[in-house]
């Protein structure tokens, strides 16, 4: 099984800057290595929010790193400094608007605020980009409501076959994409 090569960029100023402990890097590693079967190799950044750093980041992480899947966290809300959508959306070659739809959606399931974000997901290249939110609970509860159709994703833009465990998270792809693996 190939491993997956998976960027995540924790957006925020304050923790960035250590006044706060960064949340979103761990939650999301816990998250992912529980939920895939294949092997991760995680190239995690803290940066503030700042548009040009952030657009340099995901360019990095994607043309140089050559990561298949890139999270980020933070930065999708209505507040000035809040940037993380243009600067996804500035480095994309295609937006898929699904993947915002329905994470809104999901989070609308457990706080109304859930429609101040603006998270987008996004394809350059082979790799899949998506905006989280940042506190941990929302994180899980997204990841949880959405991952299901980032693996097919990933297949179709030339990516790493990922693999999932369905006791966390069933990916769903078309039968006649399913590759079968011998144990």
């Amino acid at each position: 099984m190939d491993s997956v090569k998976i960027g995540i960029v924790s957006i925020s100023d304050r923790a960035s800057s250590g006044v706060y402990e960064d949340k979103g890097t761990p939650a999301l590693k816990e998250w992912l290595t529980a939920a895939l079967l294949n092997p991760c190799v995680f190239d995690a950044r803290l940066i503030p929010d700042e548009q040009p750093l952030i657009e340099a980041t995901l360019k990095d992480l994607v043309d140089v790193q050559g990561c298949a899947l890139i999270l980020t966290t933070g930065g999708t809300g209505p507040a000035p400094r809040d940037v993380t959508p243009e600067a996804t959306r500035a480095v994309a070659d295609k937006e898929l608007p699904g993947f915002g739809e329905a994470m809104r959606a999901v989070s609308l399931k457990f706080v109304p605020t859930a429609i101040l974000s603006r998270q987008v997901g996004v394809i350059r290249g082979s790799s899949l980009i998506l905006n989280l939110p940042g506190q941990p609970k929302a994180i899980k509860e997204t990841l949880d409501g959405v991952f299901g159709a980032v693996p097919y994703c990933v297949d179709l833009i030339g990516g790493v076959y990922i693999q999932t465990r369905d006791e966390v998270v069933q990916a769903f792809r078309p039968k006649s994409s399913k590759k079968t693996t011998h144990g």
